[in-house]
């Protein structure tokens, strides 16, 4: 009876949820029947001022609505956040004016939302008979929150289910339906409740506030009719059974007259009963006494083990062959003795799933979970709450009797809150825009380009060699063995990669870093934003000399000249970041480590050596494909070239053709070299920065001569 009436909170938490309506007198006041209410109320910081005036009126709203008293309902409060704090308990207000009196008198706490910790106060002291609880009074619990729970509730929420309290979750604005299942009784439709804003609270009070004054008292309280209860708008009456009739106090019978022996719905025996009918049959007649009524014989028979049934020879003169009933005393004693009978039991009903049993010979009709009964009250009908909108699955709801689970459209995948779903193909389901390619991503997607274009700041299209976008650092070797005429073609050099660039704020950015036995950085990424600017700054830069730490200058690197301080993207825009080192020598620390950990952050490292510049370190330094990071010369006078070609590797479309790697030994490409030397020199000759001797060029003639014969 106690889990049955429980369910009263389904209607009492919902008429808190009504607003400005006037304050029902005494006559207005529904008798939901004794009810122990707690309120369990966050006052976290999250919560504003107004919104918690608001929950004040939510609690005495509903409050109006119910029959306050020590003997009716008893009303707590406690409001939690990071602690916990009880307003007070069941047993300290017995009057309404006083309950509204200390909760318009709450100060919230204004901190955390430990809303476990709450609960488990809740369970171990609210609902404990030192603070007024009642044995055998249902406990309910009211659950107020806007945001997502600090410490975990699944757990303790279950364990205060468990222990008869039922739990009504109602959450506001950011509110976490998954925690508000968690912590609600089942059925989740009838317990939890989620509204945008705290102004709204009262929606769901209006729509049951007809229900709250119509409940079934009779099945709700503990009534205390012997026989009967009838339910009538929020009140009920007893009544007796067929032969019976309602003694003084209003609850208990006594028995009057016989009835027929009949198989009665409760349903047919109410209507029965309302309309006064007369139920007589002299040929059966019995005691009803339940459990309480013993059988005898008429003279000449004796009792048979069964203790119901009679043998024996008739005396000659007895007229009465029948047996009889010898009732307890407030009983009448009749011919026929009846034993009550369990229709249920014995399958003598027409109800379509479950039948209860009411008494001997009475009965009514029940459905199974997830069914309902029909208006005939004996067949059933399966909820579907799919059909009917109760559920909140967000593309496809799958009905069973009283349930249904969620699941998605094709190329979507449920989530873990079994209610939302994912778009897991958003390249084939939306207008991406990718100019590219598109790629998916779990309830997204993002565009990506051909190698060597990168992608722009709309995300979508794809830029040229020109437009791209870099973060790059030179880092130049400034020791001894360069040489003060050598560092100034470096300079040179990396003024050249400079041209090459799209440089602004918004586009490629260059950062420079000289190190020799110590490193300097020159200028940081975002000091500069002009070829112009970065290219009179490079020539500004003085020769350190000293040695050549190369390990140390690419650690710099790492930490400092590509940090977001010294002006490099973040990391999430994606934009590459490229290292290029250029030195004559080899390093006097080891470069493995910072090598290998520039390369693992994503900075793509390119290696450039001169003169005595060591291969094994070059391309322990370069990026793979190792051939496209590392480039190689033995004077400082070509690294122009290398300039040149390194155009190769950052616009590997545009450069498409510009530059052949050519076999140098292959006879045609000797040839090639001949004819573009003598044009060279003729043309240094004509302008008389040359002298070339006549025989000279007739030996350079007959070695064209020579090779295009063997060709």
């Amino acid at each position: 009876m106690k889990m049955r009436t429980l369910s009263v909170l389904v209607l009492l938490t919902l008429a808190v949820l009504t607003t400005a309506r006037p304050k029902a007198g005494a006559e207005q006041k529904c008798k939901s029947g004794p009810v122990d209410l707690v309120f369990l109320i966050d006052s976290s910081r999250s919560v504003r001022p107004h919104e918690f005036e608001t929950m004040r009126k939510f609690m005495i709203d509903i409050l109006d609505t119910l029959d306050i008293g020590l003997d009716t309902t008893r009303v707590g409060v406690v409001q939690y956040s990071s602690q916990v704090r009880s307003e007070f308990s069941l047993k300290t207000h017995s009057k309404l004016e006083n309950m509204v009196k200390a909760i318009n008198e709450i100060i919230p706490l204004a901190q955390g939302t430990m809303t476990g910790l709450a609960i488990r106060y809740l369970m171990n002291e609210a609902f404990s008979p030192e603070q007024g609880d009642r044995p055998e009074v249902p406990n309910v619990a009211v659950i107020v929150t806007d945001g997502r729970p600090q410490d975990r509730v699944a757990e303790v929420a279950a364990e205060a289910r468990e222990k008869g309290i039922e739990i009504f979750a109602v959450g506001v604005a950011r509110a976490d339906m998954t925690s508000l299942r968690a912590m609600a009784s089942p059925p989740f439709e009838d317990h939890v409740f989620l509204v945008e804003r705290f102004d709204l609270i009262y929606q769901f009070g209006l729509q049951f506030q007809n229900k709250l004054c119509g409940l079934d008292l009779c099945v709700e309280s503990d009534h205390g009719c012997e026989h009967l209860c009838e339910s009538s708008p929020g009140s009920y009456h007893c009544l007796c059974l067929p032969g019976y009739t309602l003694n003084d106090d209003g609850k208990t019978c006594t028995a009057t007259v016989t009835i027929p022996i009949r198989f009665l719905s409760l349903k047919s025996f109410l209507s029965h009963h309302k309309h006064g009918n007369k139920m007589n049959n002299d040929a059966a007649r019995v005691c009803f006494s339940p459990g309480s009524l013993t059988c005898d014989c008429n003279q000449g028979y004796h009792l048979n083990e069964d203790k119901k049934t009679c043998s024996g020879e008739p005396h000659p003169t007895q007229i009465h062959y029948r047996h009889h009933c010898s009732c307890k005393q407030r009983f009448n004693t009749y011919y026929v003795c009846v034993l009550a009978i369990d229709v249920c039991a014995e399958g003598k009903h027409d109800c379509g799933q479950v039948c209860v049993n009411m008494g001997p010979g009475i009965f009514t009709c029940d459905c199974s979970e997830g069914y309902r009964l029909n208006e005939d009250e004996k067949t059933c009908s399966a909820i579907d709450l799919c059909a009917e909108g109760k559920h909140d699955c967000e593309q496809m709801c799958i009905s069973t009797p009283g349930a249904f689970t969620c699941d998605c459209n094709k190329g979507f995948k449920l989530n873990d809150d079994k209610k939302t779903c994912t778009n897991m193909d958003m390249c084939n389901t939306v207008a991406h825009g990718c100019e590219h390619q598109c790629v998916n991503t779990p309830g997204s997607f993002h565009c990506i380009c051909p190698e060597g274009q990168p992608l722009q700041d709309d995300g979508k299209s794809c830029g040229t060699c020109k437009s791209a976008v870099i973060d790059l650092v030179l880092l130049i070797d400034g020791s001894k063995s360069v040489r003060p005429q050598n560092f100034e073609l470096v300079k040179k050099f990396v003024n050249q990669v400079v041209d090459t660039l799209d440089l602004s704020a918004h586009g490629t950015r260059v950062g420079l870093v000289q190190y020799s036995s110590r490193v300097r950085t020159e200028f940081p990424l975002n000091k500069y934003h002009t070829a112009e600017e970065i290219k009179a700054a490079v020539m500004k830069v003085e020769y350190m000399e000293k040695g050549t730490m190369t390990g140390l200058a690419l650690k710099h690197m790492l930490e400092n000249s590509f940090s977001e301080a010294e002006g490099a993207r973040p990391a999430s825009r994606n934009i590459p970041r490229v290292g290029l080192v250029f030195t004559d020598g080899r390093s006097q620390d080891d470069i493995s480590e910072y090598a290998k950990k520039a390369k693992e952050a994503g900075i793509t490292m390119y290696a450039v050596g001169v003169g005595k510049a060591v291969e094994e370190e070059l391309r322990e330094i370069a990026s793979e494909p190792v051939e496209k990071h590392f480039y190689y010369t033995t004077d400082f006078s070509a690294i122009s070239t290398i300039a040149e070609n390194l155009k190769l590797n950052v616009c590997p479309a545009e450069s498409q053709g510009e530059i052949e790697v050519k076999d140098p030994c292959a006879c045609e490409n000797l040839v090639e070299f001949q004819q573009a030397t003598m044009s060279s020199l003729q043309q240094l000759t004509q302008k008389h920065i040359l002298f070339i001797p006549f025989s000279a060029v007739t030996s350079l003639k007959d070695l064209e001569n020579q090779l295009l014969s063997r060709k």
